[in-house]
């Protein structure tokens, strides 16, 4: 269900990876930020945020990932946003985010409404005193989403609680684009109370400063050819020994 985590923030998870949706109220109505995942799960959420009696006015894709990309007839027939390179990628490999959404998500997922995004002019704030926060780490377009007068920082797929950096196999510097990156949510990390993950628990308070160490402590064991002493790994987590093993393979 819904849960509000900061004013006017709403935050859903799916079963799948822990996604989180994100509703956003605006002056004019709500901006839905990577709704998600099986058709079901979007079928409640167009229940939850009819609920709200506030409409949607636009949508948002943090990266172009199938399950960051999908959407709901009943969310109407809004603009959806990405940043540039972000909906570039994504119509480059529509079919990809298609077969993905299907294969994971499920055969009720509206497949025609996949990918759908266009770039977010320049000139446009998505949300009233909000800032994009565009960087390359994991994804190419990849974005947060940085309210600071509510003390929000969307973070796309960073600062997880379940999931480790991910390296983009399309680019040949994550280690770097993981560093740039981190530097910039940094800024906007010393300002705010609640971070808000594309995976995994809603962080407040000190654990928000405490995900963003996580992260920088993994890239630098990468850096350094080193273990990572991450809470993120063990026994509990053995599917993640693929992801790291493959950033490790990038990195060498």
């Amino acid at each position: 269900m819904l849960t509000e985590v900061a004013d006017g923030v709403w935050v859903r998870q799916s079963e799948w990876v822990w996604t989180n949706s994100i509703v956003v109220r605006v002056d004019h109505g709500l901006v839905l930020v990577d709704p998600g995942i099986t058709g079901a799960e979007l079928d409640a959420l167009a229940d939850e945020v009819d609920g709200l009696g506030i409409p949607v006015v636009a949508g948002f894709s943090t990266h172009p990932h199938w399950d960051h990309l999908l959407w709901h007839p009943r969310f109407g027939d809004v603009p959806r946003y990405a940043t540039a390179d972000g909906a570039q990628l994504a119509a480059e490999t529509l079919e990809q985010q298609k077969e993905g959404a299907q294969e994971e998500g499920g055969s009720d997922i509206s497949l025609d409404l996949v990918a759908l995004v266009t770039p977010l002019p320049e000139d446009h704030r998505l949300v009233p005193g909000g800032e994009i926060i565009e960087h390359k780490a994991h994804c190419v377009g990849h974005a947060a989403l940085f309210l600071p007068d509510r003390g929000v920082l969307l973070a796309g797929d960073m600062l997880s609680d379940v999931l480790l950096p991910i390296f983009d196999p399309r680019q040949d510097d994550q280690l770097d684009a993981y560093e740039r990156a981190l530097d910039l949510l940094g800024e906007a990390v010393r300002q705010v109370d609640v971070a808000i993950p594309g995976h995994g628990a809603v962080a407040h308070g000190p654990d928000v400063a405490a995900r963003l160490a996580a992260e920088r402590a993994y890239i630098d064991a990468l850096r350094n050819d080193q273990e990572p002493d991450d809470a993120r790994m063990g026994p509990h987590a053995e599917w993640l020994d693929g992801i790291h093993k493959s950033n490790q393979r990038a990195v060498a």
